[in-house]
């Protein structure tokens, strides 16, 4: 889901309206994907997108993130310039894999 971003300095109409084409077909730089540290309470995901003020939405991608959500043991505990952190279960559970957007 990578979009093409112009550079500040982008004189090329083409390029520009290819961009905002890509925005409005719901293509983002804003995506990707985490699995949840086991053994710790919490996991950070670095993204250059998410600043203070953004909301992170998660979205399981197996079946032991669907049990994690299930269980009511996560949620986004902050938000930074930067960085976005996961609050979950100290667990050995391997595999709990999410996708993420960050939105704002």
């Amino acid at each position: 889901m990578t979009a093409y971003v112009p550079g500040i300095t982008e004189t090329d109409l083409k390029k520009i309206v290819l961009a905002i084409q890509q925005l409005a077909a719901g293509r983002s730089n804003a995506v990707g994907s985490v699995t949840l540290a086991t053994g710790a309470s919490s996991t950070t995901v670095t993204t250059a997108n998410c600043a203070v003020g953004s909301v992170p939405i998660l979205v399981p991608a197996s079946a032991n993130a669907a049990t994690e959500v299930g269980n009511g043991t996560m949620y986004v505990s902050a938000v930074a310039n930067g960085t976005f952190t996961i609050a979950h279960a100290n667990a050995a559970t391997t595999g709990r894999v999410f996708l993420w957007a960050v939105m704002g």
